[in-house]
């Protein structure tokens, strides 16, 4: 009887112990950054990782010709960014193009492995060079765009010297895609 009693204690406890936890994760990864818009500073220094494994060090990497980033912040944000990509690809805009899942949070870069995994099982191996994930510095660049409505892309246009000169954050529209081509065609 009394080890029925004791492993229902630990139960319990355990219980309490991930509750706490859960909700210290919720509300560590729930920090929210007001939205602004960046357009003409210069894109900040982040390293991240291709789902290839390429190290990489934006926007130096970037550097010498214009790029255009889709950044989500959460899993939901991949319907918005992949309405991005059809709409780049049916209108046959020609510019450097990468995802970049930008995740914040301690509890995140602990399972940055588990979660890179994951994405490569539903990439096709051909893409994991241009979806580079932003684990440590993550934080900075919500703050640095904003991350109120997380399920929207943030859609950056860099210039050849890494300044942002098209920034989006509302969702896809074709409004924006036509500003989108217009800005690059001045580039």
């Amino acid at each position: 009887m009394s080890n029925n009693h004791n492993l229902s204690q630990a139960f319990k406890v355990f219980q309490v112990l991930l509750l706490s936890f859960s909700l210290c994760l919720s509300l560590a990864c729930s920090e929210e950054f007001q939205n602004r818009d960046p357009i003409n500073q210069t894109f900040p220094t982040v390293q991240g990782t291709a789902l290839d494994g390429k190290l990489w060090q934006l926007p130096k990497a970037l550097l010498g010709e214009a790029s255009l980033l889709l950044l989500g912040y959460e899993q939901d944000s991949q319907f918005d960014i992949d309405r991005w990509l059809i709409a780049l690809d049916m209108r046959k805009v020609k510019v450097k193009l990468y995802e970049v899942p930008t995740i914040k949070g301690w509890v995140p870069r602990m399972i940055s492995g588990r979660i890179n995994e994951g994405m490569r099982s539903g990439i096709p191996k051909e893409l994991w060079g241009a979806v580079i994930t932003i684990y440590k510095e993550g934080e900075r660049l919500q703050k640095f765009t904003g991350n109120t409505f997380p399920k929207n892309a943030r859609v950056i246009l860099l210039d050849a010297s890494g300044k942002i000169r098209f920034f989006t954050d509302r969702g896809f529209s074709v409004l924006d895609l036509n500003r989108l081509i217009s800005t690059l065609d001045t580039l």
